[in-house]
């Protein structure tokens, strides 16, 4: 389906090669949670080459939606990217924690039934709980639901799923929540045993969702890509 490439800043960029069938299990194995129709109005914010994209644009296509491409200028203005969200009746909002930041500064003076987001997805960066309270008060936790989801390009977008509560902003810190259901996670140590609950260790990745490894890189798609020593297909060590 594509090939993103990925982690230029630890070494020589590497393509991630993704099939068809890792992204269209994405939708069907979430289908449950978010219910996506044709009436969504989806945003395409973010680059081709960061695969937050791929789950922007393909599913609102998937579902026979309509997906509004923001303009780079737009992007970057909190203010410009409100009167957007806004004016084109965007329902599902995919952004990054950092950038909805800007956007909650954007919205704080406005009527809040102006806007007619149903789900704000994040990803792509470490979500701080308590940066969302000031958003709570005025919008609540169910119009838009608020979901953090965690995920890497060699898994296919997304892998674990977690719809914020008023416990969670109370307690504060973060949760990425618990897998999609077509995939496993697993916290190994350094022999690749599995860990007890509370002791930290490496995350691994398996599933369907798991790519088909590296573009011309037998060698390191043999080193992170392994046999499931705990099921069937193979394991994504992922580095965290």
């Amino acid at each position: 389906a594509y090939v993103i490439y990925t982690s230029g800043t630890t070494g020589q960029p590497k393509g991630v090669v993704v099939s068809q069938r890792n992204v269209v299990r994405l939708f069907t194995a979430t289908e449950a949670w978010f219910g996506f129709d044709e009436r969504e109005v989806w945003t395409l914010l973010h680059s081709a080459a960061f695969d937050f994209s791929v789950w922007e644009l393909w599913g609102a296509l998937l579902y026979g939606g309509r997906v509004v491409v923001v303009p780079y200028a737009v992007s970057r203005s909190p203010e410009e990217f409100y009167r957007l969200l806004v004016a084109q009746g965007v329902t599902v909002l995919n952004q990054t924690p950092s950038a909805f930041g800007g956007l909650i500064q954007a919205e704080a003076g406005q009527d809040p039934s102006a806007l007619k987001l149903r789900a704000v997805i994040f990803g792509g960066e470490a979500l701080d709980f308590g940066v969302l309270r000031a958003w709570v008060d005025r919008h609540g936790l169910d119009a838009p639901q608020l979901i953090n989801m965690y995920g890497i390009t060699e898994t296919t977008v997304h892998v674990t799923y977690h719809r914020l509560t008023a416990q969670d902003l109370a307690q504060g810190g973060s949760l990425i929540g618990r897998p999609i259901p077509d995939l496993r996670v697993y916290v190994l140590d350094r022999h690749r045993q599995l860990l007890p609950a509370g002791v930290s260790g490496e995350l691994y990745v398996g599933g369907l969702g798991v790519a088909e490894g590296y573009l011309n890189r037998p060698a390191l798609t043999g080193e992170r890509f392994i046999d499931n020593p705990y099921g069937d297909g193979r394991l994504y060590k992922t580095g965290d």
